[in-house]
Order: structure tokens, then sequence, then C-alpha cells
């Protein structure tokens, strides 16, 4: 055999240290806590994040009045006695409106279904091909059936259903109000909290996150806003009864990003189905117009200049925070992930150092 040293590396044993796994058990049991709470503590965190966004969203027009010269106070009392002005306004003006509406639309079921029914209308080929009536109908004497025998229950549990949202949006409105208050003493409260050497990066950071998310949410409420006025102004003109319902929940659909115009599309193109086959093609074709054109010139705006997103990342963050919060999750998705993003950026940049070694306070944030 012959005495020249092996080339083989040598053998490594793998010393389990007691200290690394108690560590490594008390991280996963840290991680289990926390989404434990996050579970049972999921209606409280879903108000608070309302909130927040709300609180993003109006802070901009708090920010205006402090910047000629008034208190927070005043700007925060301004802000909110407007927004219930319009509120007010908008309650006035399209409440009856929209009563009036739903009370006709109601009114038009039996005609629908009874044409549906026959096989007649545009809309005949529901039953005719796939027995939609009678499977509503089984539908509907099962549940009438089931709230039956269950007694008050039912009942009891929609009173509960409503009292709750009620409440919820008190809660809402109230820590809206206190996070305008208070906001910027709390920012100021958590960056005190960091190593000076650290208060410049945190700063930066905030800002960064304040930026994608107040911007991406004014600017999504008015690309909502402008597609629920173009979807109600459409229907008027084609003679849709009821286009006002309709269109406050394109307003809501649209909050979602990129599916939202999708589910849009497909309830204004279906109520106006009854209206005949041209004004359908109408109605399909001019909101793919405005959409096209919206998603290439206002939507972009809103994602690439707020968020500074790919498509990609996107449509990744919306499929995340539906699978993770439902209807919630595609909301906040991309304000989260524009907001991991601002971080991840800042911490993998090179930025100049926070002081210049004199003990002098960090540049404000």
């Amino acid at each position: 055999m012959s005495d020249q040293p092996s080339n083989r590396p040598p053998e490594r044993a793998i010393v389990f240290r007691p200290r690394a796994i108690l560590v490594l058990l008390g991280v996963l049991l840290g991680v289990g806590a926390l989404v434990g709470f996050l579970i049972l503590a999921q209606g409280a965190l879903t108000l608070i994040a309302v909130a927040i966004f709300l609180t993003l969203a109006l802070d901009p027009a708090v920010a205006f009045f402090e910047r000629r010269g008034r208190s927070r106070g005043v700007g925060v009392a301004s802000v909110f006695i407007f927004a219930i002005g319009v509120v007010a306004l908008l309650a006035l003006v399209f409440i009856p409106l929209l009563v009036e509406q739903i009370a006709r639309f109601i009114e038009s079921i039996p005609g629908v279904v009874a044409a549906i029914s026959a096989g007649n209308g545009p809309l005949g080929f529901l039953e005719r091909d796939y027995q939609v009536v009678e499977r509503v109908q089984a539908l509907s004497e099962n549940l009438t059936s089931d709230l039956l025998t269950g007694g008050a229950a039912p009942v009891l549990a929609l009173i509960g259903g409503v009292a709750a949202t009620v409440i919820g949006i008190i809660v809402i409105i109230f820590l809206t109000l206190f996070m305008l208050l208070e906001g910027p003493e709390w920012r100021a409260r958590i960056i005190d909290l960091f190593p000076r050497k650290s208060r410049g990066r945190a700063g930066r950071i905030a800002n960064a996150v304040y930026g994608a998310v107040g911007g991406f949410i004014t600017g999504n409420l008015l690309a909502s806003l402008l597609g629920g006025v173009v979807a109600t102004l459409l229907l008027l003109i084609i003679g849709v009864q009821y286009a006002l319902p309709v269109g406050l929940l394109v307003v809501l659909v649209e909050l979602i990003p990129f599916i939202g115009p999708l589910f849009a599309i497909a309830l204004c193109t279906a109520v106006a189905v009854p209206r005949g086959p041209v004004a359908t093609i109408i109605v399909l074709a001019v909101l793919i117009v405005y959409h096209v054109i919206e998603g290439n010139t206002l939507r972009p705006l809103i994602y690439g200049r707020a968020l500074e997103l790919s498509p990609l990342a996107v449509l990744i963050s919306i499929l995340i925070g539906v699978e993770v919060a439902g209807i919630l999750g595609a909301l906040v998705a991309l304000p989260v992930a524009g907001s991991i993003q601002a971080v991840l950026r800042e911490f993998t940049s090179t930025p100049a150092p926070e002081t210049d070694g004199t003990g002098a306070k960090p540049a404000p944030v």
C-alpha cells in the first residue's frame, strides 16, 4: 500500500449543541404562538388593518392643512367634517335612487324568471340547456325548509351580523380618527426605539412604506370610482333601470387589482343581456376598450410609480393574498408587497454612513 496521504477531506461529525436545540425550539414555539395569535385576533386585526389604510388615504389631506400653518387637530377635524359631509350628500342624493332601482329590479325578477322558464328571451337558453329555474327552485325550497326548522336561530344570527357590522364600522371610524391624530407621534416613538446609527435607515423605510401604501390606496380608489362612473353612465345610456346599484358594485369589485375589472366587465355585460344582443355587445366592447386604455395609462401609474412592482410580482402577490385572507387579502396584497420591497431595497442598497462619528444626530426624517 502507498504511504501517500489520502486526498479525501476529513470526516466531520455533526454536533448537536443543547443551546442551539433550545434556541431552535424557542423560535418554532414563538412562530407557532404568533400564528395562533393572528388566527385568534383575526377580527380585531382586520379592523385595525382597514383603519390603517383609511388613515394612509386621508393623511395627505391632513398634511395639506399642516403645510398651510394649521394644527394637525384642525386638519383632522376638517377632513372628517368634509368626509362626513360628502357621505351625507351622496346618501341624500343616491339612496332614494338606489332604493327605487333595487325595488324595480326585485319587481322585474318574476317576469325574467317566467321568460327563462318558458325558454324565451336572451336568457332562455339557461332553462333550455341547463334547467337553471328548476335547480334554483329546489335550492330555494331546501333553504326555506332549513330556515323553518332552525326556528329563531337564523333571525338572531342575521341581527347579530348586522350589529357586528355596525359596531365594526364605528370602531374603524374611531381608530382612523386617533391614528390620524397620533400617527406622527407613534412614528417618531417607533423610530426612537432603534439605535441612533439606524434611525436614518428606519426613517427612510417608514417614508418608503408610507409613499407606497398611501399612493396605491389613493390611486386605486380614484381608478375604482372612475370605473364605477363609466359603468353607471353606460348602463343608463342603454336603458338599464338598476344602473346605480350595479355601478356601486363595480366600484367595490374594481378595488381588487387586475381581477376586479374582469368581474366588473362580466357583471355589466350580464345585466345588459335583457336589453338585447346589440346593447350587450356595446357594453362589452366599450368596457373592454375603457379597461385597456385604463390598464395602459392609469393603472401603471398606480402600480408602477407607487409600488414599483412588475406585473408578475403583482399577480403573484394577489394570488397569495387571496389564498391567505380571501377578498381582504386581495385588497391589501399589493401594498404589503410594495412595503416588503421597500424594506428589502433599503437593506440591499449601500447608503451613505448614518453618522460622521462625532456623535451628532442623524439627519431628520
